[in-house]
């Protein structure tokens, strides 16, 4: 949700009630729901003739829309069963429901990464890289910042080379996670995991973390920790990014968070960037680069982090490519 759309949201939910609140909330994601709540909490007063636009939006958006079936997953089970026969339609069926039987991995996104890391400590390698890859890549990051350095990269050598996940490979955690797994075995086998997982968490994790991993496994596999490599985006990587590409970012982050980020940039990244801001822009940036005092490293690589999340959404929208490896190309 774009921030228009979640004040949208959440002076509609205000207008709702608390209990019709409640019932909306239950179907949210917990990033929505936390985004939600700090957009809420943070609302002091909001005028009637707000209100009423939101509320006559959604009115309007409702109206446009028309449920055909009310259970859409027992719709295409019926249909399949009726046209393919049992056999046929259970595995296509397997195919098109993948991922819906993990309601326990689900429950694991409303936790706090240290919470899912003590819960997964003692477990092997290979059932944590099995549970993770269900998780965002920031959070299964922060998972693994709470692991010691020999497991995380022991999960992290797994997750790249991840191919699927098979039903007996989450039966084993059933007692560790008490019955949060419980329906694990029915989990299909997904495209989770891979090269690109991993370079995605690699790339939340922080410089630090990032090099032992990457050099352990290298030390197992050298050519794929240079294919990891090549699929990951650090932020130096704004160099490789065309003006026009710089500029669209630019637009996308706050000058407090670029100032920040930047004291940990080489000087060729921040002329690359001021060289795509307006010479005020770019007069103003310098002054705060200049007087802005010493800044703890974490601070840096978290505003940095920030921006590669602006810079990857941008290249899920197709607004810019960031590439990597491959025949891939920056533009």
């Amino acid at each position: 949700m774009e921030d228009q759309g979640i004040h949208d949201a959440a002076i509609f939910l205000m207008s709702l009630g608390e209990e019709e609140a409640a019932e909306v909330f239950k179907h949210l994601s917990p990033k929505e729901v936390q985004k939600l709540g700090e957009t809420i909490a943070s609302m002091r007063t909001v005028s009637r003739e707000r209100v009423e636009q939101v509320i006559s939006r959604f009115t309007d958006e409702a109206a446009s829309q028309s449920l055909l079936v009310s259970d859409t997953n027992n719709y295409v089970k019926s249909v399949l069963k009726r046209a393919l026969g049992d056999d046929k339609a259970s595995l296509l069926i397997d195919r098109i429901m993948q991922g819906s039987d993990v309601s326990g991995i689900e429950s694991l996104k409303w936790m706090d990464p240290q919470s899912i890391a003590e819960l997964l400590r003692n477990e092997h390698p290979q059932i944590m890289a099995a549970i993770l890859v269900h998780l965002e890549a920031d959070l299964t990051a922060g998972v693994l910042k709470h692991l010691n350095e020999r497991m995380r990269n022991e999960v992290m050598l797994r997750i790249a080379t991840l191919e699927g996940i098979q039903p007996t490979a989450l039966n084993d955690l059933n007692e560790v996670l008490y019955q949060v797994l419980a329906g694990g075995d029915k989990v299909r086998k997904t495209s989770l995991g891979g090269i690109q997982t991993a370079a995605d968490i690699l790339n939340l994790m922080g410089t630090g973390i990032e090099g032992t991993v990457i050099e352990s496994i290298r030390n197992v596999d050298a050519d794929l920790a240079q294919k990891i490599m090549d699929k990951m985006f650090v932020f130096e990587d704004l160099l490789k990014l065309d003006n026009k590409s710089v500029q669209m970012v630019l637009k996308e982050v706050s000058t407090d968070m670029l100032v920040i980020a930047l004291k940990g940039a080489s000087q060729e990244l921040k002329e690359h960037i001021l060289a795509n801001m307006s010479s005020r822009a770019a007069e103003g940036l310098r002054e705060d680069l200049e007087s802005r005092g010493p800044v703890r490293l974490s601070e840096v690589e978290g505003q940095q982090k920030e921006i590669l999340k602006t810079v990857r959404r941008l290249s899920d929208e197709g607004s810019i490519v960031i590439g990597g490896g491959g025949d891939d190309s920056f533009v």
